[in-house]
């Protein structure tokens, strides 16, 4: 597991040592959990009142290149000490498949802040999807209509007045080069250096790339077909390459095409940072491998058992623990109780955590009581030019108030009990087999998992207890609703070893005649299969013709 350490204070005061000691203490807990720290994130003298941080910025754009796993800080209020801005910002990392933990507090953030920031994410992704919907029905009108979208005009056209694709008449004649030249068999990269060095530029005024050029091989609207998303409209823009052109490019491109390489598949352990081991306390981190059948296995390791430091915890199956995790949380922790307590957990923390708008509704309560009271000594004939200043300035300062309250209420919605309460109801019905509901229960509900040799211990963000489950629970749970794979029978992969005696070689003339007459060569052959068929022949006393039969 990959990590980063984010360290920050706030005032010039504060001397560089304060950022060394963070720096530290960082390093110790991720050499106690088993992270490779590969880089910091330093921001001196930036308050966190604000995400506007340079090396914090830096970070939080990093993470899309998914470089690392894990960003420590020495404490929670390093990252952030806006609650929206935090909620915003590790909606990103979480997007990237980041998580923040800290070095000196609890597992992670207080309980009630996480269930806020879960909510306030539910919220906006609503919102979004509102929003979307709008925007998509404008656009899929503009589509029928064959009229530009939005995005990157494709090199050889322009966009109109009419909101329509026209032909750019100099572009137009580089792509069809472009098409002849590919389709009598010149590379891509050769075209591309000749574009370039005869000054030709794309559309952004930048130097032609392979991949662009690959892009506008593949483009359908330069055969006159307009198309977006599902709305495909043929002839519905100007034709800059014909049919029969397209096809021959298409045509060499299946043909020159490799076939694509086998990438390791992008896993997600949904319990990163939150199992930890029972026995010495360590992260469980995710890792697979391949059994001796070739199957691939992925399951949970402790890392200090994995780096050989002591520990003897055997590892534990990915699927088996999640799905029982999440199967215990929805059946037993998501109970009327529970979410009535997380519910009223929320609310307090949403006063809690917006300390600016209840000052600011105070300070306009006040500003109305001075306005009242100017009128009423208005109202008795107490009036000069001081009273009418005065009126003035209480106004004006009303509008303010008034303007800052509806400002900051649009930047931090206002949830009502109501709606805390529906949006954790709608959990309890959700598919338990989907990797998108499992994620979010443990992201939103589970605060850490505890694994021992005999039980699990799980602790959640709105209860004050912990629930244990017994490891026999945990194989029933799994056993009922999948295949009957169980948590304790799953550890590493191991291949499978084959051990012969001076025996089993007795056999070796007969098998390697036998091998001579079967359809593989033996040269073919691994030693793997070679000593499966010693087996066999010893196992079930096969006769040379019977082997080969």
């Amino acid at each position: 597991m990959n990590g980063v350490i984010y360290a920050r204070y706030s005032s010039d005061n504060q001397r560089e040592e304060s950022i060394e000691g963070q720096i530290r203490e960082c390093l110790e807990f991720a050499d106690r959990q088993g992270i490779n720290v590969i880089a910091n994130y330093i921001d001196r003298a930036f308050s966190a009142k604000t995400d506007d941080r340079p090396d914090f910025q830096r970070m939080i754009k990093d993470s899309a290149k998914h470089l690392f796993d894990v960003v420590i800080v020495w404490k929670l209020d390093r990252f952030a000490r806006n609650r929206y801005d935090s909620a915003r910002n590790k909606a990103i990392l979480k997007k990237n498949g980041v998580r923040v933990v800290s070095a000196k507090e609890n597992i992670s953030d207080r309980p009630e802040g996480i269930l806020l920031e879960a909510m306030l994410e539910g919220y906006a992704e609503f919102y979004s999807a509102e929003l979307s919907e709008k925007v998509i029905r404008g656009m899929t009108e503009n589509a029928l209509k064959c009229k530009f979208n939005g995005s990157q005009i494709p090199y050889g056209y322009s966009v109109g007045n009419d909101r329509k694709y026209h032909i750019e008449p100099t572009e137009a004649k580089v792509v069809q080069e472009v098409y002849r030249r590919y389709a009598d068999g010149e590379p891509s990269t050769r075209i591309c250096k000749d574009l370039n060095a005869r000054g030709i530029r794309s559309k952004t005024g930048k130097d032609f790339t392979s991949s662009v050029i690959v892009f506008m091989l593949h483009n359908r609207k330069y055969t006159g077909e307009y198309r977006f998303m599902d709305i495909v409209v043929p002839d519905g823009m100007p034709q800059i390459v014909s049919p029969e052109l397209y096809d021959r490019v298409q045509k060499r491109f299946a043909h020159s095409r490799k076939a694509p390489a086998r990438f390791k598949s992008d896993v997600d352990y949904l319990l990163t940072t939150k199992l930890y081991c029972g026995r010495c306390g360590a992260f469980m981190a995710g890792e697979s491998g391949t059994s001796g059948t070739g199957e691939t296995y992925h399951y949970y390791k402790c890392s200090n058992a994995k780096r050989g430091k002591g520990c003897k915890k055997k590892a534990v199956r990915k699927d088996a623990i999640e799905y029982a995790v999440v199967k215990y949380t929805v059946d037993h922790a998501l109970s009327e109780a529970g979410i009535n307590r997380a519910a009223d957990m929320i609310m307090a923390a949403q006063e809690k955590g917006n300390q600016l708008l209840p000052a600011l509704r105070k300070r306009l309560e006040e500003n109305k009581l001075a306005i009242s009271n100017l009128l009423d000594a208005v109202q008795k004939g107490f009036y000069n030019e001081t009273v009418k200043a005065r009126m003035d300035e209480l106004e004006a300062e009303k509008a303010e108030l008034e303007a800052q309250i509806i400002q900051e209420e649009m930047q931090q919605p206002n949830l009502t009990r109501d709606m805390v309460v529906h949006w954790m109801e709608r959990f309890k019905h959700g598919d338990i087999r989907s990797v998108k509901f499992q994620k979010q229960i443990i992201d939103y509900f589970v605060n850490a998992v505890y694994i021992y040799d005999d039980r699990i211990v799980l602790t959640y963000n709105f209860k004050d207890d912990s629930k244990t489950i017994t490891l026999e629970e945990v194989n029933r749970i799994f056993q009922e609703e999948l295949t009957g794979s169980s948590l304790t029978s799953c550890g590493e992969p191991r291949r499978r070893k084959l051990h012969l005696t001076c025996d089993d070689f007795l056999f070796h003339k007969k098998v390697i005649a036998a091998l001579c007459f079967a359809a593989t060569p033996l040269r073919k052959r691994s030693r793997s299969d070679f000593l499966l068929t010693c087996k066999r022949v010893r196992d079930e006393n096969l006769s040379l013709p019977t082997f080969c039969g």
